[in-house]
């Protein structure tokens, strides 16, 4: 076992250069050969020059992590270049980094990983690749569930976020439309992830704030670390921990949940950051499968699948749940997404309702006045409770006198599979792996 930098190196380069510039370097205790063989003899002969063990491999992923874990490495440096390496094995390198919280340089990039912390209590991360692959809804979906089991608290990050962490007995008092629309005129956003949650699962919520967000996931700043001590502090069994789009709190939790939506770019799961997620991940979510082919659903599980292959994969369309009672009732109904209204508005007319008006532009403010003008004889509107459900809709709908019903998502498997009974099952091993 060495100690150390590990660098990378290709047979494109001669022995020699390779040598000089690792002297130049300093500190190497270890190589991985990553291919080309233009300029180089045999491995034991690169070995010999070198001065230290080189992995080498049908697969540079393999050997590069049998040399992360057989050695104390302090950074990871690239000594290649094209054409052996190309820019998606260098993302590919880069996650592989970041999930052993290892630097990653080369000639002109640095990739810095965040320590991943722990919980003192029992955790579940939740995180998504992006904005608007359902994540709060499947965050809410998990609270309810674990309820059957245990008493869960979620920790929310948010760019809308309080700059404290906010605390939302969820659990011990109903939310009403007065009530979000209290919290909105004293400043607040209303609408953030953690108010969403304390209603759609009524369970203890916390909100905070983050801003920015990096290539890998990690936020620039947060209050998260606050955020945990407070959840920490209460009588709850296991923190949730919500990610916000792509960025998620820079914690090692007991286990990970990743939502993805059907509609991902294939690129953006198998290159770029998407290994790093996939990899940190015990069970994958995919959202809104009833949206695209067969063929690109298959595609998807098998990209997943190559790259974590013990990952518990579900294929799931979302099932608008009115948080109040539709039936006999004309409804305006409003969304972020022109896609997910016609299911939304399928279903509600199933459930009884007449839905008269619909509007997709829930987060683009201007074009939903202009919709909420149009609305006419109706007697509620049911809204996500996202962006400008409380401090557009709500505030109308109440000077109107109309009734407000909020919307959640419910994710419902097409896959045959049971998304409650797995939650469950992977609930109660973290919770016996804690005790």
């Amino acid at each position: 076992m060495g100690k150390g930098r590990l660098v990378l190196i290709d047979g494109e380069h001669y022995p020699d250069v390779t040598a000089w510039a690792v002297r130049k370097l300093g500190n190497v205790c270890c190589a991985v050969f990553l291919g080309g063989g233009e300029k180089i003899g045999s491995m034991g002969e690169m070995e010999k020059k070198l001065g230290f063990r080189v992995y080498h491999g049908d697969d540079y992923l393999t050997s590069l992590r049998r040399a992360l874990e057989e050695n104390e490495i302090t950074e990871v440096v690239d000594l290649s270049d094209e054409p052996v390496l190309d820019y998606e094995d260098r993302f590919k390198i880069a996650s592989l980094c970041m999930l052993y919280g290892i630097p990653y340089r080369g000639a002109d990039f640095h990739f810095t990983p965040r320590r991943l912390k722990r919980t003192r209590k029992p955790s579940l991360a939740i995180i998504g690749t992006g904005k608007r692959v359902g994540k709060t809804a499947v965050s809410g979906f998990v609270a309810r569930t674990l309820k059957e089991i245990a008493k869960p608290v979620i920790v929310t990050m948010g760019r809308g976020g309080p700059i404290e962490p906010e605390l939302i007995e969820g659990d011990r008092f109903e939310i009403t439309p007065e009530f979000l629309l209290k919290v909105s005129e004293e400043g607040k956003h209303a609408a953030s992830d953690h108010f969403e949650d304390a209603l759609t699962a009524r369970v203890t919520t916390i909100g905070c704030r983050r801003c920015g967000g990096g290539m890998a996931g990690f936020s620039f700043f947060d209050v998260v670390d606050e955020g945990i001590q407070l959840a920490e502090r209460l009588p709850k069994d296991i923190i949730i921990l919500e990610g916000s789009g792509a960025t998620f709190p820079s914690y090692r939790a007991d286990a990970c949940i990743l939502v993805t939506s059907a509609k991902v770019k294939l690129e953006f799961i198998k290159s770029y950051f998407g290994p790093f997620r996939i990899s940190l991940s015990d069970m994958v979510v995919i959202t809104m499968a009833d949206s695209v082919s067969e063929s690109h659903l298959r595609k998807l599980k098998e990209t997943i699948s190559s790259i974590n292959s013990s990952a518990d994969i579900h294929l799931t369309a979302f099932r608008p749940r009115p948080l109040g009672e539709v039936s006999g009732k004309r409804l305006g109904l409003i969304m972020t997404s022109d896609d997910a209204l016609p299911r939304a508005r399928e279903w509600l007319e199933k459930l009884g309702a007449e839905v008269l008006y619909t509007s997709a532009n829930l987060s683009r403010r201007k074009h939903l006045i202009r919709d909420l003008n149009n609305f006419s004889n109706i007697d509620a509107v049911a809204v996500e409770l996202k962006a400008a459900a409380v401090d557009v809709v709500t505030r109308w709908a109440l000077e109107n006198g109309i009734e407000v019903i909020y919307l959640d998502n419910e994710p419902i498997n097409i896959d045959g599979k049971d998304l409650r009974e797995a939650i469950l099952k992977l609930g109660r091993s973290i919770l016996e792996g804690r005790r």
